[in-house]
């Protein structure tokens, strides 16, 4: 009996190794492809193989698509190519988000320093990495945010219009940056902003006090 036992073993044995070494190359038929292999694409990425197939699908977010817990969207649209008219509307535009809190204030500043530091400096000076005072790869200044009185007049829509749209040497950050970021980020200017005006302010008042004092 147990040598029995043990033939069978051996058996079962050498037929395993057997039909291991007659590995199977033809994995056949798929029933439901689709389930078995991702057709998903890289967003905003071109498809040349669907257009050419005669479908047409670009990537693209549905029209008035909100992501969950988003703003609602810039209701300017893009000017045309020469048309500005879009560009001035967006002045009046005022930004949706409340007053920030120290913590979003880190955070502006953190995706501004990340996003924008780059060209127009940490201080906001325009003097970023790539002018480095003209000894940089960039050989003309970037906008200098704080300190130049057109960028601190400009209104809180006009800069979102730039940052989402582009403007001049600037490309959009649409991509890069959710509504909700753009508009911290021009919350964090306007504060930095207001914030350079006040010592500015109270050197004037100390000047005129002075004068008035010495009459």
């Amino acid at each position: 009996m147990k040598k029995l036992s043990i033939i069978s073993l051996v058996v079962v044995a050498a037929g395993t190794i057997v039909g291991c070494s007659d590995v199977q190359r033809n994995p056949g038929r798929t029933y439901m492809p689709d389930m078995a292999y991702s057709r998903a694409y890289e967003t905003y990425a071109p498809h040349h193989n669907l257009a050419d197939s005669g479908i047409n699908y670009n990537n693209m977010p549905v029209a008035g698509a909100i992501k969950r817990g988003e703003l609602l969207p810039f209701p300017i649209v893009k000017d045309n190519v020469g048309d500005t008219a879009n560009y001035v509307a967006s002045k009046q535009v005022k930004s949706p988000l409340a007053a920030l809190d120290s913590n979003q204030l880190k955070e502006s500043e953190r995706i501004y320093l990340i996003n924008c530091g780059i060209c127009h400096g940490a201080k906001l000076d325009g003097n970023g990495p790539l002018y480095r005072g003209g000894d940089g790869p960039f050989p003309a200044k970037p906008a200098a945010l704080v300190g130049d009185a057109k960028y601190e007049a400009m209104p809180e829509g006009q800069m979102f219009y730039s940052v989402t749209y582009g403007k001049n040497m600037m490309g959009s950050y649409a991509s890069q940056l959710s509504t909700t970021q753009r508009w911290m980020i021009i919350h964090y200017i306007k504060e930095k902003q207001a914030a350079a005006k006040k010592p500015a302010a109270g050197a004037a008042a100390a000047k005129d006090s002075t004068a008035t004092a010495k009459k």
